[in-house]
C-alpha cells in the first residue's frame, strides 16, 4: 500500500486548514484526481510541461533574488525599502507567475473604512510591503501597515469585501496566500518562506508555489464569479474530502477502541481487570468508557503535539529545552505514530508504560519532560482507574495508534491532519460513541463494538 507523506516541503506551511498539507502534496505530485493541473489550465500549450514553465521562472527569479538581497543589504536605514522590495523582487515574482506588471490601486473603502492595499489583479488584492516590515505586526507611519498588520489588513478586507475571496500579502521574505475566513480566533493561510526557499534553492517547494499562486489559479472565468476560480474549486474539494476523512476518522476511533479494549483484556498481566469484569464489580459499559478516555487522551495529544501547544516553552531555559527534546524523542505520540507506520508485531508492553507515565504527569505536571499540569478529569487517575496500572502489548497499542493516525482511500494510506483538526470535529462523534454497547469475551480476550 502506498503511503502519502504528511509534508514533503521544507519552506511551506499551511495554517488553519485552508488548503490541507495532503492536498498540497497531491498538487505538487500532479495527482490526476486533482482537476486543473493540465498545461492548458495554466495557459500553456498542450505540448508544454508545467515543470518546464516553472523552471524557466525559477531561473530568472534566482538572479532577481540575488540582486534584491545584495541591494537590500546595502540600503540605508533611512530608506523604508518598499520600492526596492517591489521593483527588484516582488513585481518580478508575480510577473513570472503570469500576472504581468501588477497595477497599483487606490485604497478599498467599505462602510467608511479604508484598506490601503498596494496592488490588485482582477478580484484579487495583492498587498506588497517592505522587507523591513513584519507581516504580523503593524508599523506606525507605514502605508498599509499603520492601523493593523499587513496580514490583518488583507484578511479583514477579504472578510468584509464583496466578491473578494483570495488574496496575497508579502514583504519579499515571506509570501502568504489568504482566503475569506469566517474564523475570528485562528488565522488560515498558506505561507511560503521565500528567503529560505531561494537561499536553499528549494526548487521543489517553488514548483508548488508556481502551481498554487499562478495567475490562472485566481482568474475568474468570463461571466462567472470568484467562486469559480481554481483555488476556490480546490478549497471546496478539500472541504468535501475533509468530511470523508472525518467519517474515516470516526471509523478509526472505533477500530482503535476495539484494539485497546481487546488488548487490555488479552494481556496476561491484567488478571485483576479480568476478575473485576467477571465478578461484575466493573461493568462492561464502565470498562468501555475507560477505554474511550484512553483514545481521547491520544487524540488530544495528537492535536496538541502537532500544533506545538503541549510542552512548556523553553524561552532560553536550557533545562526546559533539554526536557522538550527528551519528551519528543522518547515519550511523544509523534514517535508512537512513526513506530505504528513501521512496526506490527511486538509482545512487550514498554510503549504503553511510557504513555501511562505521560498521562499521569499531564495531570500533575512534570518539568523534567516539559509537561504542564492540566489538572483535567481526562488525565486524572479517576478517569481510568482500572487501566492506570494495566499493561497492553506493543502490537495492540500500535494497532490502535495506526487506526487513529492513518485513513485509507483506495490503495493510498494517508496521515491524518491533526494539526488543523477543529475542536468541533474532534468531538463530533463522541456522543454516538458513548451510546455504543460493546461485546466482551473474557476467555478469548475479545472486545467488539
Amino acid at each position: 500500500m502506498q503511503i502519502s507523506r504528511r509534508n514533503i516541503f521544507t519552506t511551506i506551511k499551511t495554517e488553519g486548514g485552508l488548503l490541507p498539507a495532503d492536498l498540497l502534496v497531491r498538487i505538487a505530485e500532479g495527482d490526476p484526481a486533482v482537476e486543473g493541473l493540465t498545461p492548458e489550465a495554466y495557459h500553456l500549450a498542450k505540448s508544454e510541461r508545467l515543470n518546464e514553465a516553472a523552471n524557466r521562472a525559477w531561473n530568472r527569479l534566482k538572479g532577481a533574488w540575488e540582486g534584491f538581497k545584495a541591494a537590500s543589504q546595502a540600503l540605508p536605514e533611512s530608506d523604508a525599502g518598499t520600492t526596492l522590495t517591489r521593483e527588484r523582487w516582488l513585481l518580478i515574482l508575480f510577473q513570472e507567475l503570469g500576472y504581468g506588471r501588477l497595477t497599483t490601486r487606490k485604497a478599498y473603502e467599505i462602510e467608511g473604512k479604508t484598506y490601503p492595499i498596494s496592488h490588485e489583479w482582477q478580484a484579487t488584492p495583492i498587498h506588497l510591503v517592505s522587507f523591513r516590515q513584519e507581516l504580523d505586526r503593524r508599523t506606525p507611519g507605514a502605508r498599509g501597515a499603520s492601523r493593523v498588520s499587513p496580514h490583518s489588513l488583507v484578511q479583514e478586507l477579504l472578510n468584509r469585501g464583496e466578491n473578494l475571496l483570495w488574496g496575497f500579502v508579502s514583504n519579499g521574505l515571506v509570501l502568504r496566500l489568504l482566503r475569506d475566513n469566517v474564523s475570528l480566533t485562528r488565522q488560515a493561510y498558506v505561507e511560503f518562506d521565500l528567503q529560505a526557499m531561494m537561499d536553499s534553492e528549494a526548487y521543489s517547494d517553488f514548483f508548488l508555489l508556481f502551481l498554487l499562486c499562478h495567475q490562472s489559479r485566481v482568474e475568474v472565468p468570463e461571466g462567472k464569479t470568484p467562486e469559480h476560480c481554481w483555488l476556490e474549486r480546490w478549497y471546496n474539494t478539500s472541504l468535501r474530502e475533509g468530511t470523508r476523512v472525518l467519517d474515516r476518522l470516526r471509523d478509526g476511533v472505533e477500530q482503535a477502541i476495539q484494539a485497546l479494549g481487546g488488548g487490555f483484556l488479552a494481556h496476561p498481566a491484567n488478571q485483576a481487570l479480568r476478575e473485576r469484569l467477571r465478578s461484575g464489580d466493573l461493568t462492561t459499559q464502565d470498562y468501555y468508557r475507560q477505554v474511550l478516555r484512553v483514545v481521547y487522551r491520544l487524540l488530544f495529544l495528537f492535536v496538541a503535539e502537532d500544533r506545538d501547544l503541549l510542552l512548556l516553552p523553553a524561552e532560553g531555559d536550557a533545562a526546559l529545552a533539554a526536557a522538550r527534546e527528551l519528551y519528543i524523542r522518547h515519550y511523544s505520540t509523534q514517535r508512537l505514530r512513526r513506530l505504528a507506520e513501521r512496526r506490527r508485531s511486538a509482545r512487550h508492553a514498554d510503549l504503553y508504560r511510557a504513555l501511562r507515565l505521560v498521562f499521569g504527569k499531564l495531570h500533575t505536571g512534570c518539568p523534567e519532560l516539559a509537561l504542564p499540569a492540566l489538572g483535567s478529569f481526562l488525565f486524572s487517575p479517576q478517569s481510568t482507574p482500572d487501566l492506570s496500572d494495566a499493561d497492553i502489548a506493543n502490537a495492540d497499542l500500535l494497532e490502535a495508534v495506526r487506526n487513529l493516525t492513518f485513513t485509507v482511500e483506495g490503495s493510498v494510506r494517508r496521515w491524518g491532519d491533526y494539526r488543523n483538526l477543529r475542536p468541533g470535529e474532534l468531538g463530533s462523534g463522541y456522543e454516538s460513541l458513548l451510546e455504543m454497547h460493546p461485546d466482551v469475551n473474557l476467555d478469548a480476550g475479545r472486545f467488539t463494538l
